[in-house]
């Protein structure tokens, strides 16, 4: 069991420089999840709206919006992973990475 907590504690020690690469890859992960979503719920509030102000909101949504929110969500997320121990910052990365993808494949399907 000594074996198994010093693997993970030295695991979660060698990705901790990693952890703002890590954070904007889960951010975005979530953000290509829900993106679809997002956009089908803008293109319904925006039916009958004019075509150029229609695709200017669409550029403004998917080119800043999306881009303002990783990088204003992803140093967030990093500073909570930097403040866990390094036993729990592998467990916590690894199962967050896990549900991201569970949850994506179900979401596939169903789509």
């Amino acid at each position: 069991m000594e074996f198994i907590t010093s693997l993970i504690t030295d695991i979660g020690n060698w990705i901790r420089p990693w952890t703002d690469d890590i954070s904007t890859a889960a951010i975005t992960c979530l953000l290509v999840m829900f993106a679809a979503d997002i956009n089908r719920f803008m293109r319904k509030q925006l039916i009958g709206t004019n075509f150029i102000v229609r695709t200017m909101i669409f550029i403004l949504i998917n080119a800043f919006g999306y881009g303002l929110f990783i990088v204003t969500t992803a140093p967030i997320l990093a500073t909570q992973l930097s403040q866990l121990a390094n036993h729990w910052l592998i467990i916590v990365v690894t199962t967050l990475f896990v549900v991201i993808g569970i949850w994506a494949q179900r979401h596939r399907q169903q789509v």
